[in-house]
């Protein structure tokens, strides 16, 4: 399933997490792996601060396994469906692990990388 993930930088956590998506180490030991470092690549921050990223998840709960990892350095604010559940091909068991190489969320992404400016280009300006 994908989520559409809105949170804010910890205060404080912004060096911290500026150094870890540099060194790569963002997520190190999940899971979900680099992708990480592609949701922060992607991220767009806006005026309030709030940080937005569309992640993909085949957990249970959503975030289940990402969520420590996150909140090391966000305040998630909310963790939504990025899309219509009934819609995706992993949870109706149509196609398993179909979320990976799936472009339902790709008017949503269109649409988030021309609101607010990109994450990282803000973040290594702090």
């Amino acid at each position: 399933m994908r989520y559409l993930v809105k949170g804010r930088v910890k205060p404080g956590r912004e060096s911290a997490l500026a150094r870890a998506i540099d060194e790569k180490t963002l997520g190190r030991g999940s899971v979900a792996g680099d992708e990480y470092l592609w949701d922060m690549e992607h991220a767009r921050i806006t005026a309030d601060h709030a940080v937005t990223w569309v992640e993909v998840c085949f957990c249970a709960t959503p975030l289940a396994e990402e969520r420590p990892y996150w909140e090391e350095y966000f305040e998630l604010i909310s963790v939504k469906d990025a899309h219509a559940r009934k819609n995706c091909r992993d949870l109706n068991g149509e196609e398993p692990w179909a979320c990976t190489d799936c472009d339902c969320t790709q008017k949503l992404e269109e649409w988030l990388s021309i609101h607010g400016d990109p994450f990282l280009a803000k973040l290594k300006q702090r």
